[in-house]
């Protein structure tokens, strides 16, 4: 079986900052994603937006907590208040990322690398089955941005993404932004990742910014996309074709009309990318 794609257009990160803006108009985008965790509660002021928000455009439920790679067993508490989340919103994907971020029951916020080896693929698959089976549909997984590697590891990272979603029948979350970094600080060329994920399980692509140290660079969200990244984008979608497009904008975040603009130069990549393609 394959993912279900469907095309939602460009979408924005539903943030607190904006919220008076949700409340007071319906700002002219397409869809909105909105970190699972943030809403979990059964009331208050944001899942109160968040209800608002839904009845004028879908949304995307993205989290960080689930630590799919991570050894401890899958918190029973986290995937039934996701899976109430879910049934009270009906979002049109629920994500999460390929990453470990919890340890003997304590989470460390962060969103860490696995070692890319045969037994990390068993046992990712494992837990997203699960999931699903808990949830009742596929999920996305999200690569994400790395600052290191393990020695372990026997493939290369988009061979062991592309393993995991293969065999465990689940969604693609394509971070170009994550990749470009990636490829920064380990050094391998990020077309060579873009053109061996499968695209047909694309279903979502991010695009952000990051900041850029003397060794290294770091995924901040809290610039405007740069060239290279929209290069990859532009890539991404020669591949997978209308993609839904979000922009993830979480650090020094400007006006809700800036990071609309920053979303809408997406529509013209896309645009001018597929008029090129058909032609």
């Amino acid at each position: 079986m394959s993912f279900d794609r469907k095309y939602l257009g460009h979408g924005v990160g539903l943030r607190n900052k904006h919220y008076s803006r949700w409340l007071s108009e319906k700002p002219q985008v397409d869809w909105v994603e909105v970190i699972s965790e943030n809403f979990m509660s059964s009331g208050g002021r944001p899942l109160a937006v968040l209800e608002k928000v839904r009845r004028d455009v879908p949304v995307v439920l993205h989290g960080v907590s689930l630590s799919i790679g991570s050894t401890d067993p899958l918190s029973v508490t986290y995937l039934a208040n996701l899976r109430n989340l879910a049934a009270r919103i009906e979002p049109e994907w629920v994500s999460d990322h390929l990453c470990w971020g919890s340890h003997g029951g304590r989470y460390g916020h962060d969103l860490w690398p696995l070692p890319f080896t045969e037994e990390t693929v068993d046992h990712v698959v494992r837990r997203v089955r699960i999931v699903q089976d808990v949830l009742k549909r596929q999920i996305l997984l999200e690569n994400v941005s790395s600052y290191i590697n393990f020695e372990s590891s026997t493939m290369t990272e988009w061979e062991f993404l592309n393993e995991v979603v293969e065999r465990a029948d689940c969604g693609i979350l394509l971070d170009v932004n994550n990749i470009y970094v990636s490829s920064q600080n380990h050094s391998f060329d990020p077309f060579t990742y873009v053109n061996s994920v499968p695209a047909e399980r694309v279903a979502q692509i991010h695009i952000a910014g990051h900041s850029k140290y003397r060794k290294y660079i770091l995924d901040t969200h809290d610039h405007p996309v740069i060239d290279p990244v929209w290069k990859l984008y532009e890539r991404a979608i020669q591949r997978a074709g209308h993609t839904a497009t979000l922009l993830e904008w979480d650090d020094s975040i400007p006006s809700f009309q800036e990071v609309h603009n920053e979303a809408l130069k997406a529509n013209r990549f896309l645009s001018a990318t597929l008029l090129a393609t058909a032609s």
